[in-house]
């Protein structure tokens, strides 16, 4: 059964490219790009610098780039600089990570309006327009000398 097996790239190794597929491994060395449909561990060993997108990835070694994944995991010896967008991300104790994160679900937007447009605070006109209209001002008569 082909689609059970796990691309390996051994400590031995090093590729420079793309690596895309189902699951793979890496303890060697990756440079350019990795686009997988499932899970990808970087071992130990293991040095990548690439952008990142898989269902799950599982650093050990080091990574230097962009991850995307449904989930992140950073095991004690991870060393990880670049962005890392996940919805599930566990950061071992040990872990170095470097870089902006995204985490967790997005935000929930409003009937179609997206949330920042919802959250923007509104002109002033736009707040006095479910207010009753006010009378106009009505100028006072000048006031008698001596009064």
């Amino acid at each position: 059964m082909a689609e059970d097996k796990t691309t390996l790239v051994d400590a031995q190794a090093q590729l420079e490219g793309k690596l895309s597929g189902k699951d793979a491994a890496v303890h060697g060395r990756v440079r350019g790009e990795i686009a997988l449909t499932g899970r990808l561990l970087i071992g130990e060993d293991g040095r990548v610098h690439a952008s990142v997108a898989a269902d799950s990835v599982e650093i050990a070694g080091q990574l230097e780039g962009d991850v995307r994944a449904r989930a992140v995991t950073l095991r004690e010896t991870a060393r990880v600089k670049g962005r890392v967008e996940a919805q599930a991300l566990v950061v071992r104790e040990g872990a170095w990570l470097s870089g902006p994160v995204a985490s967790g679900e997005p935000p929930a937007r409003d009937a179609g309006v997206p949330a920042a447009a919802a959250a923007a605070p509104k002109p002033p006109d736009a707040a006095k327009s479910s207010e009753a209209p006010k009378p106009p001002d009505v100028p006072k008569p000048p006031e008698k000398p001596g009064a």
